[in-house]
């Protein structure tokens, strides 16, 4: 029977791919999918853990605050870094419409830069380390 574990480990074999695809959408400057992107590893990553630690993630995007409500649960990974994810994980939702279709008076591809881009890239590096770590796999 397949358990959680497993299933948390495809989140990590996801985000992993993920993370390889985001290099190629940096190196041609596509910052507002970076930053898109980037939300969806970090969810994945964040969902990924909870399932690990034998929490069923709830069907929202940021589930940020559950991994602070549990955070004994996840050793191995610093407060500071549980901190940290939770802090991205409300950062990325907000810009996840946002960077993806933009507004009438808000163009994506014109309003994020590379420094927004390899935030959210360190953002969904850091998510999807702390899920390796969680599952034993070397980073």
């Amino acid at each position: 029977a397949m358990t959680t574990n497993d299933l948390a480990a495809g989140y990590h074999r996801k985000c992993d791919d993920r993370l390889a695809a985001l290099e190629v959408l940096h190196a041609r400057a596509a910052f507002s999918d970076v930053v898109r992107e980037s939300q969806e590893v970090v969810e994945l990553a964040l969902k990924g853990m909870l399932r690990w630690a034998g929490i069923d993630p709830p069907k929202i995007h940021d589930v940020g605050d559950l991994l602070l409500q549990f955070a004994e649960r996840f050793k191995g990974v610093s407060g500071h870094e549980l901190t940290a994810l939770a802090e991205a994980s409300k950062e990325l939702r907000k810009e996840r419409e946002f960077s993806f279709y933009g507004d009438i008076d808000f163009i994506p591809t014109d309003e994020y830069d590379v420094e927004d881009a390899d935030t959210a890239l360190g953002q969904a590096r850091l998510a999807t380390a702390c899920l390796g770590r969680l599952l034993g796999r070397p980073a």
